[in-house]
């Protein structure tokens, strides 16, 4: 589902001939896209103002010193953040819900008990499974205060560096987050560029799998070696104690207090079940994107696989199953299961706010012109969508320290030059612009200061572990993306 077309009158000077001469407009958006990214990351870094006002008022700034009237410039900004929010903010919704209850039920725990038996060597590949399998319908966020203390309980357990077992959870949680839809970045993207779900999703596991390799199990070895701490920080506070409470039987249904009068989960969610339902969307979206590569649009089958692999419908049968095998099934009552579900969705208003603010300050650089600019700069550098969708990102995410907003904004700079490309191509475009949106995450970034806190590191050992992770995830994925263009 594409954003095209949602402008109403909005007079766009991206409309611009993007083969035409360089003139003073291009040199003048430019600047102003330099000037308002500068005045975001100010607002944000060092007045600590909210990042959904400091990208509102960075868009305003961009649509009156780009030049559209001033009658237009929260036009363009509102239709920027409805086309965003109108799809993405739907699936980020489902989302949250699939990711609370899996937390709720013991879901989570279930999956990590299971691939934590086993030799102790294996254990850095496991902690890559398990984040590469939660990540998929969890936030980053989400996912990183479920598995940290994990983590370091397993460190606790076998005396190992907290880096080897650590690097590698927090490489399948961030390749996830950045590559593979439902995440937000990835749909935003598909969203502006008119791409494809279901072939974005397939090639984002494609490029995710060797990816998390690289930049997890393997990289962790190295950065155990730079930072040898073991269990530390806020992740060894929350996991002490009873051997990780969180597990018990008697949990509490919110999995959060332990007050008495709260009702209580009886059962805990097989291994084989938790699966099934965490990995049913992205079945039956892969599933639709099979049918469009292989079945005929004629069959009778098409059109039923096309409306259950649909990103909504697929996370809402989702939704609908998790009520049951993490919910009923293991003992919560229909009022808890609405009360849980109520509850995932107030730590993600910020984001979704956050998520559609970044689709304005979007839409605002692209109707002021400065895609058109960029476009006329790549067409004489002969530099393809893909590979300045990810140097935009990079530059963006350097800036503000938001994944999200750098997905988002490079993906509104390239679509002028990505126009017309096939959806194969176009797939790989997101998958480059997601990326760049890792690259080097730094004190700007609330997961640099997460992680951080949980492993107990200082502001350098982050940057040697943390930092320089996201790094290699960014180089990597880059370089599967072009491979993969050489042969699709």
């Amino acid at each position: 589902m594409g954003f095209a077309g949602t402008l109403g009158a909005v007079p766009l000077v991206a409309d611009a001939d993007i083969h035409a001469p360089w003139n003073g407009h291009d040199t003048r958006v430019l600047v102003v896209a330099v000037i308002g990214i500068g005045i975001i990351v100010a607002l944000i870094v060092w007045l600590k103002i909210h990042a959904f006002l400091a990208l509102t008022i960075g868009s305003l700034f961009v649509g009156l010193a780009s030049g559209i009237a001033a009658g237009d410039i929260t036009k363009s900004y509102e239709n920027g953040v409805g086309s965003v929010l109108g799809y993405v903010g739907v699936l980020i919704a489902l989302g949250a819900m699939i990711g609370k209850l899996l937390a709720d039920s013991g879901g989570a725990d279930q999956v990590v008990d299971t691939l934590l038996r086993g030799k102790t060597g294996a254990l850095p590949w496991k902690m890559a499974l398990i984040a590469f399998i939660i990540g998929i319908p969890m936030f980053f966020e989400i996912g990183l205060v479920l598995l940290i203390p994990v983590v370091v309980l397993a460190v606790r357990r076998t005396g190992a560096r907290a880096m080897l077992l650590g690097i590698p959870a927090l490489a399948g949680l961030s390749v996830l987050h950045g590559f593979v839809p439902p995440h937000p970045g990835p749909l935003a993207a598909i969203g502006v560029l008119n791409g494809n779900v279901g072939i974005t999703l397939a090639l984002g596991l494609l490029v995710a799998i060797p990816t998390v390799v690289v930049a997890g199990p393997l990289f962790g070895r190295l950065a155990a070696r730079w930072v040898t701490i073991g269990a530390a920080g806020a992740a060894l506070e929350v996991s002490g104690g009873a051997e990780h409470e969180d597990r018990r039987e008697d949990r509490p249904e919110d999995g959060q207090d332990d007050n008495p009068d709260r009702p209580k989960r009886t059962r805990t969610p097989s291994f084989t079940m938790t699966l099934v339902t965490v990995l049913s969307p992205v079945v039956l979206m892969l599933i639709k994107a099979a049918s469009d590569v292989w079945m005929s649009k004629h069959a009778a089958l098409y059109p039923v696989l096309q409306f259950i692999g649909d990103p909504v419908v697929a996370l809402l049968l989702a939704v609908l199953l998790a009520m049951y095998t993490f919910g009923t099934a293991v003992g919560f009552s229909v009022p808890v299961l609405s009360k849980k579900i109520g509850a995932s969705l107030l730590p993600i208003a910020g984001v979704m706010l956050i998520v559609g603010a970044g689709g304005g300050f979007k839409q605002v650089l692209v109707d002021g012109g400065t895609g058109t600019a960029i476009a006329k700069i790549a067409i004489a550098a002969n530099l393809s969508a893909l590979l300045l969708g990810w140097i935009v990102a990079v530059l963006i995410r350097l800036a503000t320290g938001s994944a999200t907003v750098a997905t988002v904004t490079a993906a509104g700079i390239v679509a002028p030059l990505a126009g017309g490309e096939s959806a194969t191509h176009l797939a790989l475009v997101v998958l480059a612009i997601g990326a760049g949106s890792l690259f080097f995450s730094h004190v700007n970034d609330a997961g640099f200061w997460l992680v951080k806190e949980y492993f107990g590191m200082t502001v350098g050992e982050t940057i040697k572990t943390w930092s320089v992770m996201e790094t290699v995830i960014s180089v990597m994925g880059l370089g599967m993306t072009l491979l993969l263009s050489t042969f699709l």
